[in-house]
């Protein structure tokens, strides 16, 4: 997810997408110490995404952008 696709959401869509990374992270962090992720770098990704949305809606929140 680029930056850009974040801040064309709405607040409302950016909580949910929040919640399904959060839920996705927790499910990769299982598969992961039961050695069932084969493509480690997924949970990296899921982090960025979560700091992009977290970001952008910090962003929105201290009126900045």
């Amino acid at each position: 997810m680029k930056v850009i696709d974040v801040r064309a959401k709405t607040d409302e869509e950016l909580t949910k997408d929040l919640e399904t990374a959060y839920k996705d992270l927790l499910n990769l962090r299982f598969r992961w110490s039961t050695r069932q992720l084969t493509n480690v770098y997924e949970i990296k990704k899921v982090r960025k995404d979560i700091a992009r949305i977290r970001t952008v809606l910090t962003e929105r929140a201290l009126g900045l952008r």
